[in-house]
């Protein structure tokens, strides 16, 4: 198992440390101070008298916040330390450091307490691609600080660590200290990072668009009771996270929407941003209107080759790094998602059908009705209706666009990549539900009937020919897509369930394909594996091809109740919650897809981003599941569907376009 981390996060700040509070990163790890997808910090290591301390306790106490318990080892079992080193570490406007050094021995203590820094400022793509810096290093010594730098052309990038009354090196700060019988001795360490520009970063601790602490963000969501415990924690867990994740985008000033995940994606994403900000609806309804502003304030508005941009595309992924800043990566923004565009729509609409924001629906009208014409003209690349994609960058461009976006994700069963450009059938799903959707905005909120019409009629369009392209009666489920020959690719894989999340597939054909979904192929006892069993390209350690994504089940669950299957979504919901305990109650990005009576307990997978995004929101919305919560123009609907081992539930203070509601369920 990897050894275990310490992770704290604000917006575009985060920090990874082990459990000492230790950072000695190498290159191709992202531990480390982060800013704006540039390491600031690379190394930063407490000693005591030159050694090393032990760690008696370490850990987050708040997503920003964590304490540290070192004391000087002894060298014998049998004898305990009398020297004991709190850290307390505040991530916000860079990071905060406290050192407390108790001296708990009857005789006088002198003692050198040293911090070794280095700062790399390696780019996150870098990190991940092994790649070396190519601009120049330098430091500057001053008074009671120390300034790390970088620079290339026109980037710059500095971190600044103040320790008053320190004695600094290039490389270390040390202090020297002499402390009696029962003394305390404290100090506080500035770590500050700048850009390019070397403005300073404004420090954002505890500002949501929700004004004040972590304490009113927890007060202002619905409140949850309920007799399973887990159930209690796994809630509150969530809404932490959520908070942590918040990310402050530049185009939305004093508004926070939910960054895709850590460690490697603490930024702006299409996909990952609309989906945690739709499980989220029912808790924080803020967070889906400064996605769909930000998306829709970075849309393109012409081709771009390099970016994979066409006009009325919703992005797929933004950074600020130095690859980016040099257009050695795309990602300025990149556009490289087939479906950001038709989930942008699909969000835009449940937000209004919840919030009844009518203002903020008006506002982006200009931006849904270019994402329709993506949809109907660039989306489509050989004109036959469906929605393909690929790249026009083939260097750093990504091969596949949907949400299993690794090169490995489109594969026949028997391991062969299917041939592209694909047509995936997810996609066609979201672009079915995205024509629905917008039809309805067009005839409630933005008067034109005859847009109405006309999407409505290409959704009925759409559906007789997917049904017919796609379903192979064969095996009663539909295929994973079609290949660039217009052959299905026969894979059983989880997408056929976000058809039912879509409403694309027709009732007289749902039960087979839920026959799947809920059979020991597909369901591994936890949740629902991404490729089923029983092919040849099946792993249950392979990131798209037999692993369990929580935010995956969470949306076929969803899929399931839609058309009904309330007890199979009611039982898949609970057992996707079982496995949150086993990870500290928090859900990660994917875990191993064993089933559950082989191994017992999930199974980590070893890069999972935690906490992430949509694996985040996944509780939400499985909440939403349990309890059939569905809003109606004059009320919210609220139809109960409990299993075991929830007795009772309820959440009130459900905010919507009716105020505040309540829901609650029993067996």
């Amino acid at each position: 198992m990897r050894a275990r981390q310490v992770h704290l996060l604000e917006g575009s700040t985060f920090v990874v440390s082990d459990p000492a509070g230790d950072i000695d990163a190498r290159p191709d790890e992202p531990a480390g101070l982060f800013y704006r997808d540039m390491r600031h910090l690379s190394r930063w290591q407490v000693r005591l008298n030159g050694r090393e301390l032990e760690a008696l306790s370490g850990d987050a106490i708040e997503y920003d916040e964590a304490l540290f318990f070192l004391v000087a080892p002894t060298g014998s079992p049998y004898r305990n330390s009398s020297v004991v080193l709190i850290r307390r570490r505040h991530v916000g406007d860079g990071m905060q450091e406290h050192l407390q050094l108790d001296n708990h021995g009857g005789e006088p203590l002198r003692a050198e307490i040293s911090l070794l820094f280095a700062a790399d400022f390696a780019d996150v793509f870098e990190i991940k691609d092994h790649l070396a810096k190519v601009g120049r290093f330098y430091h500057r010594l001053e008074e009671d600080r120390v300034v790390l730098g970088y620079e290339r052309a026109d980037l710059r990038r500095e971190t600044t660590i103040e320790a008053p009354g320190a004695f600094f090196t290039e490389s270390s700060l040390a202090y020297r200290v002499e402390l009696q019988p029962g003394e305390t001795w404290r100090t506080d360490i500035e770590i500050s990072v700048a850009t390019e520009h070397l403005r300073p970063v404004p420090k954002l601790s505890h500002q949501p668009n929700i004004p004040g602490t972590l304490d009113s963000w927890l007060a202002a969501a619905p409140s949850l009771e309920t007799d399973w415990q887990d159930l209690q924690r796994i809630y509150r867990r969530s809404l932490v996270d959520l908070a942590a994740l918040r990310f402050f985008p530049e185009t939305v000033p004093n508004s926070s929407l939910p960054a895709a995940g850590l460690p490697w994606f603490m930024a702006l994403f299409g996909r990952d941003s609309l989906l945690a900000s739709y499980q989220a609806l029912p808790f924080a309804p803020e967070l889906c209107r400064t996605t769909l502003r930000a998306l829709a304030a970075q849309q393109a508005a012409e081709f771009d080759d390099f970016r994979d941009a066409e006009p009325g595309k919703i992005l797929h992924e933004l950074r600020h790094g130095e690859l980016t800043h040099f257009g050695e990566r795309p990602h300025s923004p990149y556009y490289g998602s087939a479906d950001s565009t038709p989930l942008f729509l699909v969000v835009l609409d449940e937000y209004e059908r919840w919030t009844g924001d009518r203002a903020t629906a008006r506002e982006l009208e200009p931006a849904a009705r270019a994402a329709i014409t993506w949809i109907e003209r660039h989306g489509d690349l050989d004109g036959d209706g469906y929605l393909e994609y690929r790249t026009r960058n083939p260097r750093t461009g990504l091969v596949n666009q949907c949400w299993k976006d690794s090169w490995n994700s489109i594969v026949h069963p028997d391991g062969t990549l299917a041939a592209g450009p694909p047509a995936v059938c997810e996609i066609q799903g979201y672009a079915y539900d995205a024509r629905r959707r917008a039809a309805r905005l067009a005839r409630e909120v933005w008067h034109d009937p005859v847009l109405a019409d006309r999407l409505d009629a290409d959704a009925d369009a759409l559906a007789q020919r997917f049904h017919r392209d796609f379903w192979l009666d064969d095996t009663g489920c539909y295929a994973l897509a079609l290949d660039g020959s217009k052959a299905p690719v026969r894979t059983l894989t989880s997408n056929v369930g976000h058809l039912l999340w879509s409403g694309i597939v027709p009732p007289s054909h749902a039960e087979r394909v839920v026959a799947h979904l809920t059979g020991d192929r597909l369901f591994s006892g936890w949740g629902i594996r991404t490729l089923a069993s029983g092919q040849l390209a099946y792993n249950p350690v392979e990131y798209h091809n037999g692993t369990v994504w929580p935010h995956d089940t969470a949306l076929i669950a969803a899929g399931l109740a839609r058309y009904g299957y309330r007890e199979e979504a009611s039982r898949l919901a609970v057992a996707t919650l079982e496995a949150a305990r086993y990870f500290d109650d928090r859900l990660p990005e994917v875990f191993v897809g064993y089933d559950r009576h082989v191994t017992r307990m999930p199974v980590e997978y070893p890069t999972a981003c935690s906490p992430q995004a949509w694996a985040t929101g996944t509780p939400l919305l499985l909440l939403r599941v349990l309890l059939g919560l569905d809003p109606t123009p004059e009320r919210l609907i609220s139809k109960p569907h409990l299993v075991a081992p929830i007795g009772t539930l309820a959440l009130r203070g459900l905010p919507g376009r009716w105020g505040r509601d309540e829901a609650y369920g029993t067996p």
